[in-house]
């Protein structure tokens, strides 16, 4: 459904100290496969482009810590960092009163949950928005008893009957802030998001998630995180894309190349800007990730692609490759030009691709080459570009 896509603001709740992971031990900094806890969290948000904003709850302690891990992360969402409370719900309610007001989703997310899954945020969002409030929860695996506090067994509950739930947990903007601003009133405290709207009496539904959705809370737990980080590195497949585009010149037009307008007396022909270089980056992250080329998601008949920016293309390009669970991992890519000579343009050129593709500039590596005068790019009739990706 259409309203799966509604805006949404993404509250990462990591203000806490951390007591039950040991003395010395700040779970959020602890390295999984090389990268923060924390930065495993922001790093499945930040390519979602529901996202629109990102408020991350911090202590006192850790606030500019915390900063320059996102600025490290390459967030370029609208973020920033709130101050916790005395209570996660105090943490929350500080970064509640940050969230844009043309939002319309409010998800809130726990710093220590690095495994969260894509399908699990996406179904969480799509059901938020039809019935107000939605949580990722899985089913009980083990018997669950009720004791008195004498340690004697009262009750065994009904397994079938009970979920165990965790985060994402998102909400209607009113409906959230409105059961916070009761609960402030009353001076309620709950366990989570979800018993606030409950106990407000909204209605909350639950979205079906993943046992690799736990909270890294524990040195046990950290042990089992370690593990599932190492072992989806290893089976993480790579893949590799190709792309090439021609295009000829023409009068008239400016020479866009890169993202970049390099000053020359002759555009290129095409339906768009004519992007040759950002034509063949765009077709090798299509074939890489198995998602076909740019003719068939932006075809030259559509008028609405008519002498539009192909940086615009490769943006969307980037977001069809998040939305199927791919990141990026670098590109390589050769321009063929007898002329103009394009040596002074080539680091701009880099920026600007890894701008719109949302990664480090490093990543990406532009070349520019002539042909000896052979073949029509010799004879100043035109430029050709190839380009190899690999993503993962």
């Amino acid at each position: 459904m259409s309203e799966k896509y509604l805006s949404t603001a993404v509250v990462i709740a990591a203000a806490g100290n951390s007591t039950r992971m040991g003395e010395g031990i700040d779970k959020q900094f602890v390295l999984l496969n090389g990268y923060p806890v924390l930065w495993h969290t922001l790093n499945l948000f930040k390519t979602l482009p529901q996202v629109k904003q990102i408020l991350v709850t911090v202590s006192a302690a850790n606030s500019q810590r915390i900063i320059e891990l996102i600025i490290d992360s390459g967030l370029e969402i609208p973020w920033q960092v709130v101050a916790g409370g005395a209570q996660r719900q105090h943490s929350v309610g500080n970064a509640l009163k940050q969230v844009d007001k043309r939002l319309d989703l409010i998800m809130i997310h726990d710093g220590a949950r690095p495994f969260v899954d894509r399908a699990s945020v996406l179904k969480s969002m799509e059901t938020a928005a039809q019935y107000g409030a939605a949580v990722v929860a899985v089913p009980v695996k083990d018997t669950i008893k009720v004791a008195d506090t004498n340690g004697m067994v009262c009750q065994t509950l009904d397994r079938s009957a009970l979920w165990q739930v965790q985060t994402p947990q998102t909400f209607r903007r009113d409906l959230l802030l409105a059961a916070y601003a009761k609960a402030t009133a009353a001076g309620y405290l709950a366990t989570d998001d979800a018993a606030l709207v409950e106990w407000s009496g909204g209605s909350v539904h639950l979205v079906r998630g993943s046992y690799y959705n736990f909270k890294v809370t524990t040195p046990e737990d950290l042990l089992l995180a370690e593990a599932v980080a190492a072992g989806r590195s290893i089976c993480r497949m790579q893949r590799i894309g190709i792309g090439y585009d021609v295009h000829q010149f023409v009068p008239g037009r400016p020479l866009m190349l890169g993202g970049v307008c390099v000053p020359y007396e002759k555009g290129l022909e095409g339906h768009s800007d004519a992007d040759v270089l950002l034509h063949a980056i765009s077709d090798a992250l299509l074939g890489a990730a198995g998602l076909g080329d740019i003719g068939r998601h932006f075809p030259d008949s559509d008028p609405q692609y008519k002498e539009i920016s192909s940086l615009v293309l490769l943006r969307e390009v980037r977001i069809k490759l998040s939305s199927a669970g791919f990141t990026i991992g670098n590109v390589d890519a050769v321009v063929a030009a007898q002329e103009p000579k394009l040596a002074l343009f080539i680091d701009e050129m880099n920026r600007v691709i890894a701008a719109a593709l949302s990664i480090d500039p490093n990543q990406v590596n532009i070349k520019a080459t002539t042909t000896e005068r052979l073949g029509f790019v010799g004879r100043k009739e035109g430029i050709a570009a190839q380009a190899v990706v690999l993503i993962g």
